[in-house]
């Protein structure tokens, strides 16, 4: 299982201002920038990707909804540990995201606040308990 890697897909509607908006908050550049696919190398083992909402209907066709009609309906997150969660949320919001959650403490212990990407999508920023 040690050769196993992760790319964590997300579909946009504007692959450029998503590309935009992840460098900014993930503050690196994408390793990869071509039309239809962003990436950036999250570690050696786990990428993440933005795919354009036309892009996977190519591929899904009728088989599902659409992705855009899922816009705004929160169905997974991305759980980013950091060690000072509050300016990388605020990092976030300056960049386009909205506040969800402030940043405080949890049930479980770790420090965290949330925001929604421009599509949505939920990112949590956390300084772990442990």
């Amino acid at each position: 299982m040690n050769n196993l890697q992760f790319e964590i897909i997300l579909y946009v509607s504007d692959q450029s201002r998503s590309a935009k908006f992840y460098s900014a908050i993930l503050r690196k550049g994408p390793s990869l920038d071509v039309p239809g696919m962003t990436e950036f190398m999250l570690t050696d083992k786990v990428r993440l990707g933005l795919m354009p909402n036309s892009g996977i209907v190519k591929i899904l066709k009728d088989k599902t909804p659409h992705p855009a009609k899922g816009n705004g309906i929160p169905r997974c997150e991305l759980y980013v540990i950091s060690d000072n969660p509050h300016d990388d949320l605020m990092n976030a919001v300056n960049n386009g995201a909205i506040v969800v959650s402030e940043v405080g403490y949890r049930d479980w212990g770790d420090y965290v606040g949330y925001v929604a990407d421009p599509d949505g999508h939920i990112i949590a920023f956390a300084k772990s308990a442990t």
